[in-house]
């Protein structure tokens, strides 16, 4: 088995290291094992009280969590023994010469179903005989069994070693002496440590499916290859030919879902009412690595209350797929047949319906019941302070009268835990007419576009007829006659809460539109600035007087014109202090964000470090993305000046031909190491874990720092060299390509290197791609020296890049900075890597791309 110690992870502060991967393979190993606490961002990983158990075992984890498992099951002995068999080479030999009659004398061992037990029936038979024998004559013994003696006493010693030590942590066997305990709680303590080398018998092949996808099979010695159980454990997974399966045995996929809890993921099927039940169910399937290790059927409201609740009511209350023998049971079915009569001479043939049942009883059924046997329980306390809470009468439902209720035009407009005043307005014509909705200027970062276009209920009947006259004329005929198709429409559109949140009220109404006529209209075709102004939902930002600072209908334009004013009004009301002229981490821990309440209104502003150049400045910014890329910047300029490194130190390994190539370009040896200190200390925040807000993170930080900023950035300013070496040869190159047939793709290729070495490119590229970055600059010098040979083909392979650089570049212009993502970022650099596939192939990429690839890309991207 592959060993790693306890101790030798746990000496490694938790944070793992990115590019490790033995380590990497350990935390895997703790977190399987339950050793380790979950990761949690920002807080430094420890063991669990099991982990600090299983670091005092002198064996591999795995081999430890057998054992401490074992303690649960009553089989320490045997446990105890296969671990120790496990931590040592195998005792039994198989001599070229001799191994026909090993096999026979081992398989006298051999026991049905485990090869594990097989260990345990081995050590049995060399105990007695041990007992029996003198030391000599235990030796001939081995010998002639061919058992190799000096594994057998290393076995020895290990189990009396590892009985000691859990001796200590109170883990002993059964007393009385050697007890046969039943190999099937021997094998639930040993799949407590082997969790991911389960496997799965795929059909009826001999080959097994195992963790993460992986496949393998029973090695021939095993006496499980025989019967070829449905499932397995393997002690290890060693790859050959093939992956082999070593020291197998039979097991019940069960087990795994108590001693896998924290690992397993469960999925649900489609929930459905089961009368017989009395109850909603589900199909639950349980997964362990992608193992389905447990297939079952549970009620559905472990899974889903409230959707279990909706389905009970659905099914038993308003389809009568049940039989109550309550009383208001018996008097609401009478009722519902006597309201069809009463529904033909009102000629309201909607005064009724499933769903104003299925609203009756959801208003006053209680939140917990989601099945008969509840249900009855409930209903028998609620009747006896409510006999006719249950009982329907005609008020009830005229719920749905056309007749307008103050309801409608609400006072205030509640987005999560804001509440905004309301006001209404008639005045044809001006600003303010109609409704609107009042916003603090420091609430005003927290306001969401979203939910506005609905409007308020008692004007919404006019707006959806208004935005329905608004479609193109292609659109509007098919829509007649109107005035019917808009009294539908409105009547199946329903609140904004009957969709799914942030439903658009045009995306709504596309679809009830066809839902309603079968008529198909895009969203896009509601022509809002077609609509009367009184119709759209207008915003006021007031200041903290009161006075009104702006009005207008588009809240994201109001944002804009008054960020300045909102950063300041957040910073004024939030209960931290901005400061300045920060050169070290002295104001303790800086909180993520901070919240206030202003005149009922709750303010938050997210605080973070700003970049001054040469010092910090604590500012309070207004939503966490402008703070997510301010703090990064921020703890970079402090890490520096915390750690300061000297220019000898960056420029140690300058060579007298990296000084020239530097020189040359233009640029200064100070400029560019200062360049590349930024670059590194940038990469050693992201790669532990990113900007911190905390003293003990930056503390942690600047360790690691005092460790890597001046080998990094001597490494870098170094490569940095190289490139700016390979930059030169490309432009003495281009300098020479001045005929008009090779114009074009010169000019390109100026372009390009342009962007790719410019001033501050290390820190623009960042550490890790400065290798990529050196090879795209030999990759234009390599399509350069390739040029005049042939220019039709370069200009035949620049028409396949042009036209994607070109669609990116234009969605870069259209995507505000501060929306740029990571994956937009990422877009580019795969255009780099496309152009060295089609002009300096040879070079080689460094991963697959090509121009379907970064077509798909862009697509996904909306470019």
């Amino acid at each position: 088995m592959t060993a790693l110690g306890l101790g030798e992870v746990a000496a490694f502060p938790f944070l793992e290291p990115p590019d490790h991967r033995a380590i990497r393979d350990g935390y895997a190993v703790l977190e399987e094992l339950g050793a380790i606490e979950p990761e949690v961002e920002g807080r430094r990983r420890s063991l669990t009280a099991l982990g600090a158990q299983l670091a005092r075992l002198p064996v591999d984890p795995r081999l430890g969590r057998m054992v401490l498992e074992a303690d649960r099951h009553g089989c320490v002995r045997e446990v105890m023994v296969i671990a120790a068999a496990l931590s040592i080479q195998d005792p039994r030999e198989r001599p070229a010469e001799h191994r026909a009659a090993a096999d026979e004398l081992h398989r006298r061992f051999e026991v049905a179903g485990s090869d594990f037990m097989s260990l345990v029936k081995l050590w049995d038979h060399l105990r007695e005989r041990q007992h029996e024998l003198s030391n000599s004559q235990f030796r001939r013994l081995c010998r002639a069994e061919h058992l190799n003696y000096l594994r057998v006493r290393e076995w020895q010693d290990l189990y009396s070693q590892l009985r000691q030590v859990a001796g200590q942590l109170g883990i002993r066997q059964a007393a009385g002496g050697v007890t046969e305990s039943h190999p099937d709680r021997v094998h639930q303590a040993l799949l407590a440590g082997l969790l991911s080398h389960m496997g799965m018998r795929d059909g009826t092949t001999r080959e097994y499916r195992g963790a993460h996808g992986s496949k393998f099979a029973i090695g021939a010695g095993s006496a499980v290859a025989r019967s070829l159980p449905r499932w397995v454990v393997a002690a290890e997974l060693v790859e050959t030919n093939r992956l082999w399966a070593r020291q197998v045995a039979d097991v019940q996929p069960e087990w795994a879902e108590r001693l896998g809890a924290h690992l397993v993921k469960r999925s649900y099927g489609e929930p459905q009412w089961n009368a017989q039940r009395g109850a909603a169910v589900c199909r639950e399937q349980v997964t362990l690595y992608g193992l389905p290790i447990v297939r079952r059927t549970i009620a559905y409201d472990r899974v889903d209350r409230a959707q279990a609740r909706a389905l009970f009511i659905r099914s038993a209350l308003v389809e009568g797929d049940w039989a109550p023998r309550h009383e208001f049971w018996t008097a609401n079915l009478r009722f519902l047949t006597e309201l069809d009569g009463m529904s033909e001479r009102m000629r309201r043939v909607d005064l009724v319906d499933p769903d104003s049942v299925f609203a009756f009883y959801d208003r006053r059924v209680g939140d917990a019941v989601t099945s008969t046997r509840h249900f009855d329980r409930w209903w028998r306390d609620a009747r006896a302070t409510q006999p006719d809470l249950l009982t329907m009468r005609l008020e009830h439902f005229l719920h749905g009268s056309s007749a307008v209720s103050a309801a409608d035009f609400p006072g205030e407009w509640r987005q999560g835990d804001l509440a905004l005043q309301v006001t209404y307005r008639f005045e044809p014509g001006a600003s303010g007419d109609g409704v609107m909705v009042h916003v603090p200027l420091p609430a005003l970062n927290q306001v969401s576009p979203a939910g506005f276009d609905w409007n308020v209920p008692g004007v919404r009947a006019d707006l959806v007829a208004a935005l329905l006259k608004s479609l193109p004329k292609e659109h509007r005929r098919e829509l007649v006659p109107m005035a019917e198709v808009i009294d539908k429409v409105n009547a199946a559109l329903g609140p904004p809460s009957a969709w799914e949140d942030s439903t658009t009220l045009a995306a709504a109404l596309a679809t009830t539109v066809h839902d309603v006529v079968g008529v198909q209209v895009p969203p896009e075709a509601f022509d809002h600035a077609a609509v009367p102004a009184h119709l759209r939902v207008g915003f006021s930002v007031d200041d903290e007087r009161g006075t009104t600072l702006a009005m207008g209908k588009d809240l994201d334009a109001l944002r804009a014109l008054l960020a300045p004013r909102m950063r300041a009004a957040i910073a004024r009301e939030s209960p931290i202090e901005e400061r300045r002229g920060i050169t070290s981490w002295d104001f303790g821990d800086l909180p993520e964000f901070v919240e206030s309440t202003r005149q009922g209104v709750q303010v938050r502003g997210y605080p973070a470090l700003l970049d001054d150049g040469d010092s910090v400045s604590i500012r309070v910014f207004t939503t966490t993305e402008l703070q997510g890329k301010v703090m990064h910047a921020g703890v970079v300029r402090l890490l520096q000046l915390a750690v300061p490194v000297g220019k000898r130190a960056i420029e140690r390994d300058l060579t007298n031909s990296s000084r020239l190539a530097i020189a040359g370009s233009g640029t200064s040896t100070d400029a560019l190491a200062v360049d590349c200190l930024a670059a590194v200390a940038s990469r050693v925040v992201t790669d532990h874990g990113g900007a911190t807000f905390a003293a003990d993170g930056f503390a942690a930080l600047v360790r690691v720092a005092r460790d890597e900023l001046a080998d990094g950035s001597a490494r870098a300013l170094r490569l940095a060299a190289d490139i700016l070496a390979a930059a030169a040869s490309a432009r003495q190159r281009l300098d020479r390509l001045v005929a008009p047939a090779v114009a074009t793709a010169a000019a390109d290729a100026r372009a390009q290197l342009d962007r790719l070495v410019r001033p501050g490119f290390v820190t623009a590229a960042g550490v890790a791609r400065l290798g990529d970055v050196l090879r795209y600059v030999q990759g234009i010098d390599h399509r350069l020296a390739r040029l005049p040979e042939d220019p039709h083909r370069d200009q035949s392979r620049l028409r396949e890049v042009l036209p994607l650089e070109q669609r990116y570049v234009a969605l870069l212009r259209r995507t505000p900075r501060a929306d740029v993502t990571a994956e937009m970022v990422d877009l580019g650099w795969q255009l780099e890597e496309l152009r060295m596939s089609v002009f300096a192939q040879a070079l080689g990429a460094a991963r697959g791309t090509s121009a379907a690839k970064v077509t798909r890309t862009l697509a996904a991207l909306g470019g």
